[in-house]
């Protein structure tokens, strides 16, 4: 009989987890369907209200089984107060840290260097001007920059002339915290493609874009989230 009973219940197991698989693909459809040339990546059930969380293009959107409603917001703990949509963003939106080609990018370390910290940042945008002053307060912090030109063409040339210059972290500062334009001569072998293909990868639509060596991202001049990171994360 407990034999029997066992084999009902895994049998029911199996059937409710061949379900769920077939109400998230029949979800997907159902979405891109309605939205064309929408590409969803994935489908999950949440714990919250029958919800199903939808990944498209690395945003989180929310729906109802049978995708009546789109939801476009944060789903936040009454009690805890934790943005649990924010988590889960960061948690699908890590990478693996020793991936990134840190031979590409400028490299300056202040003290001690234990905390790690890599940055996407174009030469032209106003936020990672405000970043870059931050962590230049920070003590203790090697900081990998990524040149990632992707504002204007301008931008561009300006990542290409601080990768020429002789000494290109100095350049990249005296631009960035000092508005002296580099000097390089701009027409040297330079990554700017390569970092360029590699933000694509990563899904970076915006700069600055950090990562600490967790693999966590941090979106905007977000100093105090990356500091509380850079503080939690053991250092490589």
């Amino acid at each position: 009989m407990r034999l029997l009973l066992l084999i009902a219940l895994l049998l029911g197991t199996v059937a409710n987890s061949s379900l769920c698989h077939a109400d998230q693909a029949q979800i997907k459809r159902d979405i891109e369907n309605r939205f064309p040339g929408v590409k969803v990546d994935s489908v999950v059930k949440t714990p919250y209200f029958g919800l199903y969380e939808i990944l498209i293009g690395g945003e989180l959107l929310y729906t109802d089984e049978k995708v009546t409603y789109l939801f476009n917001g944060s789903i936040i703990d009454a009690q805890t107060r934790r943005n649990l949509t924010e988590e889960r963003q960061q948690k699908l939106s890590a990478i693996n840290f020793d991936d990134l080609p840190l031979d590409l990018a400028l490299k300056q370390v202040r003290g001690s260097g234990r905390r790690i910290v890599a940055v996407f940042s174009d030469p032209n945008c106003p936020y990672c001007r405000t970043l870059d002053r931050q962590l230049m307060q920070m003590q203790d912090v090697t900081i990998y920059t990524f040149l990632y030109p992707i504002l204007r063409q301008d931008s561009v040339d300006k990542a290409k002339a601080i990768w020429c210059s002789r000494d290109r972290a100095k350049a990249y500062y005296d631009w960035m915290l000092s508005n002296k334009a580099p000097i390089g001569p701009a027409n040297c072998s330079t990554p700017v493609d390569k970092i360029l293909a590699l933000g694509e990868r990563l899904g970076i639509r915006a700069t600055p874009t950090s990562f600490v060596v967790s693999g966590q991202r941090v979106m905007g001049a977000r100093v105090a989230d990356l500091t509380k990171l850079l503080e939690e994360m053991p250092a490589k």
